[in-house]
């Protein structure tokens, strides 16, 4: 397990250098920071864009630009913003928590509502449960994730004033964002439980603790459930990370503060170090993620913990 661990550690270095190069290089495309950090100044010359260029080391060679930053993010330095000269660490470090918080929330949520219903609707499939549970589950799947926020802002926060509409203001702001994006994730959830559990549910293991006269439940939740968590735990890993990476919709339907916003206002201004630090700490973030998923395999099935 450890070399395994190293090697995927090592892996998770190249996937962070290439993701780091691809983006530095893709910003530089985009256009000029010093013509928009010079926007609305009249009388802008030709050497006040060439002074600010020099003074935000964009004169320099890419390759030089993308070694010095890579320097500095060995020593934890991220730069500063190219619009307020705020250190970059210090934006990361109050938008990064937010956006945590509401993937972990979602996540949860959607663990709360999915396992139950795809069991059911796998225990009492073609029933008239297992038929509702489906309908409801392709009825979230039709949903686009932004037409479902405002339609929750519409009905808890105008007809019925019961949650704030967006931004934070304590508890209860956390709880359309994450409903939001519990019901996208139960829809595709949903439908994966209960395609597993009937494949363990046919398996001979099973009506064997049936035989031995062993409770329903016990036989569901303690010997069905845990064989076939490894494909939930992979595809759960994989709906973290995407959590992660992808909030962004969510976090401006809702003005939430995290790090979507952060780095939609950087792609907004050119600010190249705030979405290069952005973008560094979502694929370090990812990459752990699936570093944890594939050590869980050992956790569930000690079979793999043998190899």
């Amino acid at each position: 397990m450890t070399g395994f661990i190293v090697q995927r550690v090592l892996q998770a270095v190249f996937v962070i250098i290439a993701v780091t190069l691809l983006v530095s290089y893709a910003l530089r495309m985009t256009g000029d920071p010093a013509l928009m950090l010079s926007e609305g100044a009249g009388g802008v010359t030709e050497e006040d864009l060439a002074n600010i260029r020099q003074a935000l080391g964009l004169n320099r060679p890419f390759h030089e630009q993308y070694l010095s930053y890579m320097q500095g993010l060995l020593r934890g330095d991220f730069g500063r913003s190219f619009l307020g000269g705020t250190p970059v660490a210090r934006l990361i470090g109050e938008a990064l928590p937010a956006t945590l918080m509401l993937a972990c929330a979602s996540l949860a949520a959607s663990i709360l509502i999915s396992l139950p219903l795809g069991i059911q609707a796998a225990v009492r499939r073609g029933r008239a449960a297992d038929q509702a549970i489906r309908i409801l589950s392709l009825v979230g799947l039709s949903f686009p994730n932004f037409w479902l926020a405002l339609m929750l802002v519409l009905l808890l926060s105008i007809t019925f004033p019961l949650l704030p509409p967006s931004g934070w203001s304590g508890p209860a702001s956390l709880v359309m964002p994450a409903l939001t994006m519990a019901i996208i994730l139960s829809a595709t959830n949903i439908r994966l439980v209960r395609t597993t559990m009937l494949d363990t549910l046919s398996a001979q293991y099973i009506m064997v603790a049936r035989s031995k006269g062993l409770k329903e439940r016990a036989v569901l939740y303690k010997h069905a459930l845990r064989n076939c968590a490894i494909p939930l735990i992979t595809y759960l890993g994989l709906q973290f990370g995407g959590l992660i990476g992808g909030i962004v919709v969510i976090e401006m339907v809702f003005n939430w503060p995290g790090m979507g916003t952060l780095a939609f206002d950087a792609v907004a201004g050119r600010d190249y170090p705030v979405l290069q630090g952005a973008v560094t700490v979502l694929a370090a973030l990812i990459v752990l993620v699936n570093l944890v998923v594939d050590i869980a395999y050992g956790l569930v099935d000690p079979r793999i913990r043998a190899r």
